[in-house]
């Protein structure tokens, strides 16, 4: 679950249903800075394309899930400190020109 914790973000929108366990879901804001949302079991999230997020699990450390797409599935993720967008909002100037 490591691979959750570091920051990035979709070219698509995230859906993803929480099948068992719990965790926190970090958000950024419009200002970068962090929101927490604790997830657990039953509870159906999803973020908008271009927003930078990561997961951790909590002091149960287990989590089952299940993410939804619409369209094709895309795994593709773009991590915030290897990805190619140099300013932060720079995504969202890349995904308006994609559109």
């Amino acid at each position: 679950m490591k691979m959750f914790y570091e920051e990035h973000l979709h070219l698509d929108d995230k859906i993803r249903y929480i099948l068992d366990g719990s965790g926190y879901l970090d958000v950024r804001d419009k200002e970068d800075r962090w929101i927490r949302i604790f997830r657990e079991t039953g509870d159906m999230i999803s973020l908008l394309v271009g927003i930078y997020h990561r997961f951790m699990l909590d002091e149960k450390n287990c989590l089952k899930a299940i993410r939804l797409f619409v369209g094709d599935p895309v795994w593709t993720t773009f991590n915030r400190l290897a990805d190619h967008f140099e300013a932060p909002g720079q995504h969202l100037e890349f995904l308006a020109q994609t559109a």
